[in-house]
């Protein structure tokens, strides 16, 4: 049987983050408006637990962005399938990551998705050609390390 999972990455900024990486993978950010409004109304949660972005309550602490044709909780809009979740930390980004997403564009749209996810807010780091591998090497607005194939 296999398992559903979410990849969790430290940040500062979630909201930007999650944003970032749906524009990147074509994910959608989930909306958990309807969930924090609940929780609101039953005294569960108070304002320091959330924000309002773009006119929809979130949470001020994490924020995901998730695949589009995966199932997700239709009234707190979790996905339930391929997911990241951004959360946040005191600390920032120290070191190469230990962990990193590869993106896997079509044969021959490297450069173009390149270009692409840098007007998004990446920047390139380094190319690799080595035996085997071609790929760019690239940082998200935080620093984080990730590759295009």
């Amino acid at each position: 049987m296999a398992l559903n999972w979410k990849l969790v990455i430290d940040c500062t900024d979630p909201h930007a983050q999650a944003a970032f990486w749906a524009a990147v993978l074509g994910y959608r950010v989930e909306d958990n408006g309807r969930l924090i409004e609940q929780l609101a109304e039953q005294g569960a949660i108070g304002p320091d637990v959330y924000t309002e972005i773009d006119g929809t309550k979130a949470f001020r602490h994490a924020r995901a962005a998730r695949h589009p044709d995966d199932p997700a909780d239709p009234f707190s809009d979790v996905g339930l399938g391929r997911r990241l979740l951004f959360q946040v930390v005191p600390e920032k980004k120290e070191g190469k990551n230990r962990l990193h997403i590869d993106v896997h564009a079509e044969p021959g749209t490297r450069e173009a998705e390149v270009e692409r996810i840098t007007a998004l807010g990446a920047t390139v780091l380094r190319e690799v050609v080595e035996p085997g591998s071609h790929h760019v090497v690239l940082a998200d607005p935080e620093g984080n390390e990730f590759c295009v194939q």
